[in-house]
């Protein structure tokens, strides 16, 4: 009976977790898209963008989302084709949409070569970490292909529970 009740607890209560790298450029506006962020899906109000300096190191921010918990990694580093990220799901966000001449989502596929990437499901969004223009899509879209990609599931088996 016990192990009834713990595991609808257990199916209730726990969230899965994802981790989520944010990479780009210098000034790419990476550290304001994480203070919204947070500020989006928690009562906390993030900083706001006139105060963020540029990231030394690293951010971390931690959001709940869909009953999932990310918590996001704000880095400078060029990862993306490292081998424990094979697989990952992949959303490319135009950001700064808020500023006249910015390149619009569905352009920025034709300045990156993504062809080596086509074994990661990949989505473009247009955002503006100003504003929060477009954040809120982007983080669904984000759980949602991380709840379903095969690399989800292989980590789950790798380490034997639900927490990735």
């Amino acid at each position: 009976m016990f192990s009834l009740f713990y595991g609808l607890w257990k199916y209730m209560f726990t969230k899965m977790e994802f981790h989520v790298l944010i990479l780009g450029i210098g000034k790419a506006g990476k550290t304001t898209l994480l203070e919204k962020v947070k500020s989006q899906y928690s009562n906390l109000e993030g900083l706001p963008p006139d105060r963020i300096v540029p990231t030394v190191g690293l951010n971390i921010g931690r959001v709940e989302a869909s009953n999932t918990k990310l918590v996001f990694w704000d880095l400078g580093e060029k990862v993306l084709r490292h081998e424990d990220l094979q697989g990952a799901p992949l959303l490319i966000l135009a950001n700064k949409q808020d500023r006249e001449g910015a390149v619009p989502a569905d352009e920025l596929a034709q300045y990156l070569d993504l062809k080596k990437l086509n074994e990661r499901e990949y989505a473009f969004q247009a955002v503006s970490a100003t504003d929060g223009l477009g954040i809120k899509e982007s983080v669904n879209w984000l759980v949602d292909a991380m709840e379903r990609s095969e690399r989800t599931d292989t980590l789950r088996v790798r380490a034997g529970s639900s927490v990735v």
